[in-house]
């Protein structure tokens, strides 16, 4: 699967843009795994309390708090 030429400017923005959502997902995921573990949940509990942060990362918010 070939994707045509982006401009380099192009490709610095989706760079960016890639990067912080790779940091808002971790964030998202670290901090659903926390809050699962103080709630009380098993390891199973918790790592469904992730999926759940995943699912439900504002992908808007992030792209608005890029410079």
């Amino acid at each position: 699967m070939t994707h045509p030429a982006t401009p380099p400017d192009d490709t610095e923005r989706l760079r960016q843009v890639a990067l912080a959502v790779r940091a808002a997902c971790l964030q998202a995921a670290l901090d659903g795994y926390e809050r699962a573990g103080l709630g009380g949940l098993c390891e199973e509990g918790r790592w469904e309390m992730v999926v759940d942060a995943l699912q439900t990362l504002d992908v808007e918010a992030v792209l608005r708090a890029l410079p």
